[in-house]
């Protein structure tokens, strides 16, 4: 017997996101902006995950929107493979002298 299917979709792989909706992407850049903003204001800098290359480009658009708002360069830097760093000049890492 062949059966039709309509409206069949994959599923993710478990332990795999599913992609945000286009509101729920420019809810959660919000949030972002505003409190990686904020800490960075306190303290010069902030730490955030990213698992994902798509967590990373939320971070780096984060840090652009940062620069235009406030009219200072936010950088961005990889701390390792899962976590992002954005800070002000003068807040970045310095290499380790041997």
């Amino acid at each position: 017997m062949i059966r039709d299917l309509y409206n069949v979709r994959l599923r993710p792989a478990e332990g795999a996101g599913t992609p945000l909706t286009d509101e729920e992407e420019r809810r959660f850049r919000s949030v972002l902006f505003s409190e990686l903003g904020n800490k960075i204001a306190d303290q010069g800098w902030a730490r955030f995950p990213a698992y994902t290359r798509e967590d990373r480009r939320r971070l780096v658009d984060v840090a652009q929107r940062l620069t235009a708002y406030w009219g200072q360069q936010v950088f961005v830097e990889a701390e390792d493979q899962c976590r992002l760093r954005l800070c002000l000049a003068g807040y970045e890492v310095q290499p380790e002298r041997s």
